[in-house]
């Protein structure tokens, strides 16, 4: 009876010894460096480092796909102001995105864990935007690191304003008025970045909160016009490089800061940033948005402005120039702008016009 109890014990005991092994072998991962040409990115990104790319802007993402049950991030924040901490959304496959937040200057975080063993693909999208500070990424932890399918060959760029961004519209952690006014910051969830997704494009988010195109909001000492062609969407010298991402469409959202301005200055302002757009896009249609969240006092006169300015453009030879209206007000988010819900219908008003515009 003892011998058969210890052999018992014995299969048993090995059996765990077995599974413990397999456990840890499954989970063993593999760091691959920024460089690797497994990795995708999209959006205005400093390349200068390629071990750390650096990016500011928001609703920059990063792809990879990989093989295995978990997946963790090596990423760098610039915690500008010693305070304040970035938001990052994480896609896993076909699973509901989700936020998670930096804690420090460094830091390793697990985005994918108890996956089912296979291959998953992943996005890493940078929610808050270039005020709040940059971040570099470091690496990706995984058991194995796979090819991806090619990129969507078409290309989006959205310019714009908080709306654009993304800003006051994620109250799933923090309601309004409290915490930091980034804190519903939700770049991946904004109207740009889904518009893309439906249409299965690629995006680029050149926005920033408060700008304007003639006067910007909160004391600040810079508009689009003057800042359009940055990696760093303030005041920084670091030229972004247009040759990098030349979209098919251009979408122009400006006017919600600027208020209602003198319609000569207004209208030639917006003249010449069409000018300078088409210089660095001779290809691309431009699409000049209203304000979704302008009041009844505001969007009557972006409706007037953005008629004039199509129709000088296209009467002096440029024809892909246009201008879309959105159908109604969006404002039930943080300090009226638009929702989480209110980013998906505008961002379905404007997958129509596009699918119609461009045939998609």
């Amino acid at each position: 009876m003892m011998k058969y109890i210890t052999g018992l014990l014995f299969i048993v005991l090995l059996h765990i010894s077995w599974d413990s092994n397999a456990v840890i072998l499954n989970e063993t991962l593999k760091l691959y460096r920024p460089n690797n040409t497994n990795i995708q990115y999209a959006g205005r990104i400093d390349f200068s480092n390629p071990l750390k790319p650096r990016m500011w802007a928001p609703g920059v993402y990063i792809k990879a796909r990989f093989k295995g049950k978990k997946c963790e991030l090596l990423i760098n924040d610039e915690v500008l102001y010693g305070k304040t901490y970035n938001y990052l959304e994480i896609a896993v496959d076909n699973n509901a995105p989700y936020r998670v937040q930096t804690t420090g200057k460094t830091n390793v975080l697990t985005v994918a864990e108890g996956l089912a063993d296979g291959e998953h693909t992943i996005v890493i999208c940078k929610d808050t935007e270039s005020q709040i500070g940059y971040i570099d990424f470091v690496g990706i932890r995984c058991v194995q690191l796979l090819p991806l399918p090619e990129q969507p060959t078409r290309k989006v760029e959205y310019i714009g304003d908080s709306i654009t961004s993304g800003a006051g519209m994620d109250q799933s952690t923090t309601p309004c008025g409290k915490g930091e006014w980034y804190d519903q910051h939700n770049a991946y969830m904004s109207y740009g970045a889904r518009t893309s997704r439906n249409l299965n494009a690629q995006w680029q988010l050149t926005s920033v909160s408060g700008i304007g195109l003639v006067h910007s909001c909160c004391n600040m000492d810079i508009t689009m016009p003057r800042v359009f062609d940055k990696v760093y969407l303030r005041n920084d010298s670091l030229a972004w490089d247009f040759k990098r991402y030349q979209p098919d469409v251009v979408t122009v959202c400006l006017g919600q800061n600027d208020g209602v301005q003198d319609s000569v200055l207004f209208c030639d302002t917006y003249v010449n940033f069409i000018a300078a757009l088409r210089q660095k896009y001779p290809a691309a249609d431009i699409v000049c948005l209203s304000s979704p969240m302008a009041d009844e006092k505001l969007t009557p006169v972006l409706q007037r402005y953005l008629t004039a300015v199509t129709a000088y453009a296209n009467t002096s030879g440029d024809k892909k120039v246009f201008k879309y209206f959105f159908s109604r007000r969006y404002y039930q988010g943080c300090g009226a702008h638009p929702d989480m819900k209110e980013h998906e219908f505008i961002a379905d008003e404007l997958t129509a016009y596009l699918k119609q515009l461009k045939g998609w």
